[in-house]
C-alpha cells in the first residue's frame, strides 16, 4: 500500500511539473487569458499550484499538538494547560463540546544569527510575536518547517524590535467517524494558555506582546483578545491584562454564509484566489469546527464570526481591543467580510485601527515569499508600526 501511494505522487509529481503547468503557462502568455492582467506569469502559476491543493498533498503530514516535533535549530516547549483560567460562556461552550485544557507544544523562533534559548526572560523592554497559524483550523501548522512560519520568519527579519517570536501549536479539528475531535473552543483554550504561558511563565508584559493571527489564526486572535478584554476582572481567574497589539493577515472573520451574494468578493474573486467558501468542503469544515455550536454558532457567535454584518449576531463591541493592524488581498475571497470586520471595529476604536488592502494579492499573501512585491511592502508596513508603539 505504502509502495503504492508513493508511485502515485511520483506520478502526480511528473504530471503537474510538465504537463499541467506547461500548459496553463502557455495559456498565460497573453495578458488577457490571466486572472489579472497586472499578474506575471509566475503569480499565475502559482495560483493554479494553490487551487489545485498540489502542495498540500505532496507535502506530507504536519506536525500537530501531540508531540514536540524536533529539527536542526528547533525550540519546542510544553505548555501547561490553564482550566482555572476559563470562565464564562467560553467554559459553557467547552462543558457543550466536551473540550478540556491539555498541554500543547510551542515553538521559540529567533532572528537570524542569534541564539536565545527557549523560556528565556525577555530582555528590558523586549517585544516578542504571539503566532497563530492559519489553515482552517483543520491544517498545517506552528512549527518552524510548516508553510505559514514563513510569517514570524518575514517578521523577525524586517522588525528590528522584534528579536523572537512564540509559535503556538494549537489543536485542529478533525473529523472522526462520529463527532468532531477538537471542535470550538479547544484552540481558544489553547491560545489562552498559551498568552499566560509568555506572561506569567517567560515573563513578558503584555504591553510587549504583540498577538499575530493570518487567516484561521486571525479569527482565533480575535477570538483570545475578546477573551482577555471581555473577562478582565470577572470571576475568580486572574486573567493577564490584553496585548497591546493585534495584528491580523486575512483573517476569516465570518464563518457564516451570509455574505455569499453574486456581488460579493466570495464569488467575484473565484478566479484570482485558492480560498473557495462555496463548496461543501467549506461547509464541512466550518461544522466540524463549530461542533455543537451547529450553523446557527456562525450566524450569532461574536466569537465565531466578528466580522458579521447579521442581525442575528446583535452588537459586537470591540471597546477596550488594542491597537490594530489590518492586512486584505484585493483580489481574495475573503476581503469583502474582512472590510467589515474593519469598518466595525474602526468603529468603536477609531484611529487605532490601521487597514491595508492590496489591489492585486491573494490570501494570506504575507505567508508566501513569492507573492511579491506586495509582501515586502507589508513587511515594512508591520516594522513602522511595531516601531510607532
Amino acid at each position: 500500500m505504502a509502495l503504492f501511494q508513493t508511485l502515485l505522487a511520483i506520478l502526480e509529481t511528473f504530471t503537474v511539473i510538465f504537463v499541467r503547468l506547461p500548459l496553463v503557462l502557455l495559456y498565460s502568455v497573453p495578458r488577457r487569458n490571466r486572472p489579472r492582467p497586472t499578474w506575471t506569469i509566475r503569480r499565475v502559476l502559482w495560483l493554479h499550484v494553490l487551487k489545485n491543493g498540489y502542495l498540500h498533498r505532496l507535502a506530507g503530514k504536519n506536525p500537530d499538538h501531540t508531540a514536540i516535533t524536533g529539527g536542526p535549530g528547533v525550540k519546542g516547549v510544553w505548555v501547561a494547560p490553564t482550566p482555572h483560567l476559563i470562565q464564562g460562556e467560553v467554559k459553557e461552550w467547552a462543558e457543550l463540546a466536551g473540550v478540556e485544557s491539555v498541554s500543547i507544544p510551542g515553538y521559540w523562533m529567533d532572528k537570524q544569527g542569534s541564539d536565545i534559548p527557549a523560556c528565556a526572560p525577555p530582555a528590558e523592554g523586549e517585544i516578542v510575536l504571539m503566532h497563530l497559524h492559519g489553515g482552517a483550523y483543520t491544517a498545517l501548522s506552528a512549527h518552524p518547517s510548516s508553510a505559514p512560519s514563513a510569517i514570524p520568519r518575514g517578521i523577525l527579519k524586517h522588525v528590528k524590535a522584534i528579536k523572537r517570536t512564540f509559535n503556538l501549536e494549537y489543536r485542529l479539528t478533525k473529523p472522526p467517524a462520529t463527532t468532531p475531535e477538537n471542535p470550538f473552543p479547544a484552540a481558544l483554550l489553547d491560545a489562552i494558555a498559551g498568552y499566560s504561558y509568555l506572561v506569567n511563565e517567560v515573563g513578558f508584559a503584555p504591553e510587549n506582546i504583540v498577538v499575530e493571527g493570518d487567516s484561521a489564526g486571525g479569527n482565533l486572535a480575535l477570538a483570545l483578545v475578546r477573551y482577555l478584554v471581555e473577562q478582565q476582572g470577572k470571576g475568580d481567574a486572574l486573567l493577564p491584562r490584553p496585548p497591546s497589539a493585534l495584528l491580523l493577515l486575512s483573517p476569516w472573520s465570518d464563518l457564516s454564509i451570509r455574505g455569499h451574494n453574486p456581488d460579493s468578493s466570495v464569488y467575484t474573486c473565484l478566479p484570482t484566489d485558492f480560498v473557495d467558501t462555496t463548496t461543501a468542503d467549506y461547509a464541512a469544515i466550518t461544522l466540524q469546527y463549530l461542533g455543537p455550536l451547529g450553523r446557527r454558532g456562525a450566524d450569532t457567535n461574536r466569537y465565531v464570526s466578528p466580522g458579521s454584518d447579521s442581525p442575528h449576531v446583535g452588537e459586537i463591541s470591540f471597546a477596550g481591543f488594542p491597537r490594530t493592524l489590518i492586512f486584505a488581498g484585493g483580489a481574495e475571497a475573503l476581503r469583502d467580510q474582512i472590510r467589515t470586520l474593519r469598518a466595525k471595529m474602526t468603529a468603536d476604536l477609531g484611529e487605532s485601527v490601521e487597514y491595508h488592502e492590496f489591489p492585486d494579492a491573494i490570501h494570506d499573501f504575507i505567508a508566501m515569499p513569492i507573492i511579491e512585491p506586495e509582501r515586502s511592502q507589508a513587511l515594512e508596513i508591520i516594522a513602522k508600526w511595531v516601531d510607532a508603539a
